[in-house]
């Protein structure tokens, strides 16, 4: 596993993620009105954090993407 996310890359997925997790719960603008939209809004948030810790994104290395420099 290569890493192919780079750093301002992983600083936006990981703040937008964690928003995306911490929305429903704080019922920021009323964005989880809807249970389902809730656990939506957490499992992408979920992916967003994981791919940032990790440094590595399935989407760019099928679309042959790479935001770190070489």
């Amino acid at each position: 596993m290569s890493i192919n996310v780079g750093n301002a890359d992983r600083v936006v997925r990981g703040l937008v993620g964690l928003f995306l997790i911490a929305a429903p719960f704080l019922g920021l603008f009323g964005l989880a009105a809807s249970g389902t939209v809730s656990y939506v809004m957490i499992a992408v948030g979920l992916v967003l954090v994981g791919t940032a810790a990790f440094r590595f994104c399935p989407a760019y290395r099928l679309l042959g993407l790479s935001t770190c420099r070489s």
